[in-house]
């Protein structure tokens, strides 16, 4: 496994590997959610790259990027064994050198959910992985399905600017209680960590509500909000039940429909969606 740091040792060393690449970007701090990715590319691409970069364009003023947990000799040993070829580890001078001021958007999809409780987010997401695309050139690109409007987002992006890159969306990788796996699940102390599961109960209770009939998308929200409020540490941040395809809120559940949400555990705001339909 080769490391790099500066892009034109990633051009060099990318010259050098064989099609098709496989690409994992990711902010580091690796859990089995990410190795689950890699696994992935590795059985569908003759090379695998893999970038850790926390972006800084992503975080809001108030948000966690100083605190942002970080164990990059942990995740170097991950990928290693994982089989990774070539991993990137850009810095902040690198990716948004003096006088930078090019921006990616993506204009309708970026409006609610996250986008919606965290302005400018969306922007520097797309931005960042635009740059990450360009300087790798992967055919195949790997994203998680917990990150759900991120995956939307980029599989939209990719389509309006006629990328040559297959975006893939893997399932979400859960711990044996439930919890979807994040690096920030780190943040959460004993009794937090305790009650996060009821993310996972509250959207498989709406499940469970829309396989036996229900399909108003007010009533699956509603089971959703009452499970969560049965864990006195969970304060509700949203709820949504949207179109898989426009992210748009739905009042009938007619096809496939994301179902996600963001709680607030203490200081810690974690996300979990399903698909129903």
């Amino acid at each position: 496994m080769k490391t790099v740091t500066s892009l034109s040792e990633l051009r060099a060393e990318r010259a050098q590997l064989p099609g098709p690449v496989g690409f994992i970007p990711t902010m580091g701090y690796l859990h089995a959610g990410h190795i689950s990715l890699v696994q992935q590319a590795r059985n569908e691409c003759a090379s695998v790259v893999v970038s850790i970069f926390i972006n800084p364009t992503q975080f809001g003023p108030n948000e966690d990027l100083a605190n942002y947990p970080r164990d990059l000799p942990h995740d170097l040993v991950l990928l290693e064994e994982a089989g990774v070829d070539l991993v990137w580890m850009p810095t902040p001078e690198i990716m948004y050198p003096p006088g930078f001021q090019t921006w990616i958007s993506v204009e309708h999809l970026t409006q609610g959910l996250e986008g919606g409780v965290r302005p400018g987010h969306f922007r520097g997401v797309t931005t960042v992985v635009t740059k990450l695309f360009h300087a790798v050139q992967p055919q195949k690109a790997y994203f998680g399905q917990k990150d759900a409007q991120q995956a939307a987002v980029i599989q939209r992006m990719v389509k309006d600017l006629d990328f040559p890159i297959e975006i893939m969306i893997c399932p979400t990788r859960r711990e044996p209680d439930g919890l979807a796996m994040s690096s920030r699940n780190s943040y959460l102390n004993p009794a937090e960590r305790q009650a996060a599961p009821v993310l996972f109960r509250a959207l498989s209770a709406a499940k469970g509500a829309y396989e036996a009939g229900e399909r108003s998308a007010e009533a699956l929200r509603q089971i959703v909000g009452a499970v969560l409020h049965t864990e006195p540490l969970a304060k509700l941040q949203y709820v949504s039940c949207a179109d898989l395809d426009t992210l748009e809120e739905q009042e009938s559940v007619q096809g496939k429909v994301l179902l996600s949400l963001a709680v607030y555990l203490g200081r810690t705001r974690l996300i979990d969606n399903i698909i129903l339909g």
